[in-house]
């Protein structure tokens, strides 16, 4: 099996680290990741500037880009290969709920899976990679299932797996959920650089929102792994009979004229 491993925090970071090295004794393992941390940086691919691949002393390939890149430039040019799974991680942090859109781990994996290549997203759901070695044998864990149950190399899909910060023992057994919710983010923190200019940091995550049974973030908060099952299909579905009349109330609805 030949595996391919990204991330967001950076090649450095312990998480990749240790998930290289629990998948190793699976098959052939490359890693392609971001030179520097590219948090939040979701699907992002870098268009306007040149990108650049260095071989670190370990053997991992970093780029100057963002973690999209790196599985874009692997999958359509630097390997000689087809990978017959992406993964991503193991991230310090979770990214459960509304994460997932922003996330640079779960961009990674998407990418693997836009290019049909099934693929894993894995985190830890505490910052701090406590426990980090039992994250990755879980990781490994459930690769080699996926891999005697032959569900990889085929139809491609996309995971999205979090791992609460607990010894191996301790870690409950994989459950199936939904994405929870999260509250709005918070208020951004603004100060004032040396010239008189006010700077404007992102706030934090908000608090959660959904935790009912069945999500993620309730999946973890009980100790055990959560996966769920993502798409990119962002259509709202549920709404396309509502908007399909408004669109045709739209269509007879005549504009004033307004003189330029």
């Amino acid at each position: 099996m030949k595996i391919l491993i990204s991330n967001d925090d950076g090649y450095q970071a312990p998480g990749i680290v240790a998930l290289y090295e629990a998948l190793r004794e699976l098959g052939d393992v490359e890693v392609v990741a971001p030179e520097q941390n590219n948090s939040a940086k979701s699907n992002a691919l870098t268009l306007h500037s040149p990108l650049y691949v260095t071989r670190a002393e370990n053997g991992f390939r970093y780029v100057n880009g963002t973690p999209a890149d790196c599985v874009h430039i692997a999958l359509t040019g630097l390997l000689d290969y087809r990978p017959d799974l992406v993964v991503s991680g193991i991230n310090n942090g979770a990214n459960m709920g509304d994460d997932t859109i922003y996330s640079g781990t779960v961009g990674a994996a998407m990418e693997g899976y836009l290019f049909g290549v099934p693929a894993i997203a894995f985190s830890q759901v505490d910052k701090g990679w406590e426990h980090l070695q039992a994250a990755a044998r879980k990781a490994r864990d459930l690769v080699a299932q996926m891999s005697q149950l032959q569900v990889i190399g085929h139809s491609p899909w996309l995971l999205n797996v979090n791992i609460p910060n607990l010894p191996y023992e301790r870690i409950g057994r994989m459950k199936l959920c939904r994405l929870g919710r999260r509250h709005s983010a918070e208020a951004v923190i603004t100060q004032m650089s040396p010239r008189g200019e006010t700077m404007y940091w992102i706030g934090a995550a908000g608090a959660i929102k959904d935790d009912a049974e069945g999500t993620d973030f309730h999946a973890t908060l009980q100790g055990h792994m959560s996966m769920t099952p993502l798409k990119v299909d962002l259509t709202d579905h549920d709404h396309l009979g509502y908007w399909a009349q408004t669109a045709a109330r739209m269509a007879g609805v005549t504009l004033p004229v307004v003189d330029v």
